[in-house]
């Protein structure tokens, strides 16, 4: 089997089985975005303590590649500070602009490094992250 197909079968596994879809109770931290260039819309929620995330959710409504990134998204900082959250978030846009990035231990991420050959969908993808970037930012200070 191809890297693309497998790739390809990776995203939509996530996109019809989302991870994390759903809303928290209790969050400690909400954001909303969306992109209106092509109407996706994300709404995350974190449970935060200690400046760990200890749970993360997500609703909204958008194409494959924004909605199974968010479910990546939720999946890859559950029991991360905030700074290793970000992390995460800075090699995920890395890997948007055509860098080689790894991540380890969360390769269905990687499953997204074909975005970047599309230039409109790179907005899809990076959704999710950039409202994580945005509900964390204000909380490390």
């Amino acid at each position: 089997m191809e890297l693309n197909d497998l790739y390809r079968r990776v995203i939509m596994d996530h996109y019809k089985n989302p991870r994390n879809r759903g809303e928290l109770e209790d969050e400690s931290v909400s954001v909303q975005l969306n992109n209106p260039t092509c109407g996706d819309r994300i709404s995350l929620q974190l449970q935060v303590e200690n400046g760990v995330v200890t749970n993360a959710r997500f609703t909204g409504e958008g194409c494959s590649i924004s909605m199974s990134s968010a479910s990546m998204m939720t999946e890859a900082v559950k029991g991360r500070t905030f700074e290793e959250a970000l992390s995460l978030a800075e090699r995920f846009s890395s890997l948007m602009q055509g860098e080689e990035v790894e991540f380890d231990e969360l390769e269905d991420i990687e499953a997204l490094s074909g975005v970047n050959k599309f230039p409109a969908r790179i907005k899809c993808a990076t959704l999710a992250w950039n409202a994580l970037k945005k509900g964390i930012e204000p909380q490390k200070h």
